[in-house]
């Protein structure tokens, strides 16, 4: 994994970029948790119109409606819930590169995953904020 260290004004951010692809899925809202779902990072949010799942494409089956492709930047954490601005800090530069995004928060930290194509322009967008 690289690590890019990135200045706030207060804490310095460390990103990590996770192996990957990965792939955003989309399921029915009453699908249960698919057992495909596995990697080093998933996330599986529920809603009322639909089951969202991110994890590492090679386990995702044919025929499942998903956007494939993605890389995933980890924000080194835990960060500290008292933080102000850390995704905003991190993805006004994307904005401003017209990189799209796709982020997930946990707990501890963020992250950020953005098109295969763009890992390089948007780590160097990142470092630059």
């Amino acid at each position: 994994m690289s690590s890019r260290p990135n200045e706030m004004d207060g804490p310095k951010l460390t990103l990590l970029l996770l192996p990957g692809p990965y792939a955003v899925c989309r399921l029915p809202p009453d699908a249960p948790t698919p057992d495909w779902a596995r990697g080093g990072f998933i996330s599986i949010t529920r809603t009322a119109e639909e089951l969202s799942v991110v994890c590492e494409e090679q386990g995702v089956p044919k025929g499942v409606q998903c956007e494939r492709g993605w890389r995933c930047f980890k924000v080194q954490g835990p960060l500290d819930f008292s933080l102000v601005g850390v995704l905003a800090s991190l993805l006004a530069p994307l904005a401003e590169a017209g990189i799209p995004v796709f982020t997930v928060s946990t707990y501890d930290t963020d992250y950020i995953l953005v098109r295969e194509g763009d890992v390089e322009r948007a780590a160097e967008a990142m470092s630059q904020r």
